[in-house]
């Protein structure tokens, strides 16, 4: 990894990192040959000019070698949390550029790693490079690193949470979910509002916006986990041997349960006994619906009750990436996996409504 700075901007008023991991946002087209290649993150203000008018020092950190978003690991988020750790109080706000195909399992996570959070931590991206004439990279980088500086009138920072910034929307990190994957409106926020809105001006939903109780506690990062984690996505014509495979396989500790409509799955007994057996060997089985809106619940139809009689957890409203995230996490940090369940339908880090 290296780290370069950008001494040309205006004077300081507030101080921002911008954390380069890897991306379509940071490539440029190869004259020679046409392809897409990283660029030299020096030559950033070349290439977005308009940082150059606000008011801040922007110092770069770039991943070396960079990381394709299919490719992203926890060993990433590790990373990520240890360099925003170290680097904490020389900046008050962290923009990481991520590509897109992961970065809500990027954000998610790392809403969960971090203790006392009390500056933004803002995933961006593109999808279109920087260097193409309709670029969405500019819009994005520029919005997100006006958030991660912004201030209220106390000196606080205005969003203090992990969050993803795309198309003039700044979503929580654990609500995002990545929804086109050709159109400049790549993520949603189904289930929580927008925590601000760029247009002309930056609106902030105050309203919607989670503050810490006390600013003055320290950063703590949580980079412990434990990602035996599978996913069993319901679907009609899915075998008995596929679910025992998953559900019963020895190097899962938990299973998340992708359902129907508001928890349900199959009523056959097979599956009933599945479910059963695998809860009954220590399981830790979490319900999650395969819509984009809405939320679990397991008491609204027989199907689901039947589910939540096995062992199943309820994962309310909760989407895949943060629960995946949320897992990792939490075993991470306990051994016991009915401490897991108990965290499981608390609402730790604004990732559920409950």
């Amino acid at each position: 990894m290296k780290i370069s700075f950008f001494k040309d901007i205006m004077p300081q008023k507030s101080a921002v990192l911008l954390i380069y991991t890897g991306g379509t946002i940071g490539m440029k087209e190869d004259p020679s040959d046409g392809t897409l290649k990283p660029f030299d993150f020096n030559s950033l203000l070349d290439e977005v000019p308009e940082l150059r008018k606000f008011s801040l020092r922007i110092d770069a950190y770039t991943f070396a070698p960079l990381i394709d978003s299919s490719d992203v690991e926890p060993s990433m988020w590790q990373a990520l949390a240890n360099i925003i750790q170290e680097k904490y109080d020389d900046y008050d706000g962290f923009v990481i550029l991520h590509g897109t195909d992961t970065m809500a399992y990027s954000a998610s996570a790392m809403s969960f790693m971090f203790d006392h959070l009390n500056k933004p931590v803002i995933f961006t991206g593109s999808q279109l490079p920087v260097g193409r004439p309709r670029t969405d990279g500019k819009e994005n980088l520029i919005s997100a690193v006006e958030i991660a500086a912004a201030r209220d009138s106390k000196g606080g920072a205005m969003v203090p949470e992990v969050c993803i910034c795309f198309n003039s929307q700044l979503y929580r990190g654990n609500r995002s979910t990545k929804v086109n994957a050709t159109d400049f409106d790549a993520f949603a926020s189904p289930n929580y509002p927008p925590l601000a809105s760029a247009g002309i001006s930056i609106k902030y939903n105050n309203g919607f916006i989670h503050y810490p109780s006390d600013r003055r506690k320290k950063l703590e990062i949580n980079t412990m986990l434990d990602t035996r984690v599978s996913i069993l996505k319901i679907h009609p014509g899915i075998t008995e041997q596929v679910v025992g495979d998953i559900l019963l396989g020895s190097g899962s500790r938990a299973v998340i349960l992708e359902t129907y409509g508001s928890g349900n799955a199959i009523s056959k007994p097979w599956f009933i006994r599945t479910v059963r057996e695998a809860a009954d060997s220590g399981k830790i089985l979490l319900n999650v619906t395969q819509c984009l809106s809405g939320d679990v619940n397991m008491d609204l139809y027989a199907t689901g009750r039947s589910l939540k009689d096995a062992g199943v957890v309820s994962g309310h409203d909760i989407t895949t990436e943060s629960a995946l995230g949320k897992l990792f996490c939490l075993m991470g940090n306990y051994d016991d996996n009915e401490v897991v369940k108990s965290f499981l339908e608390k609402n730790l880090k604004g990732e559920i409504s409950k």
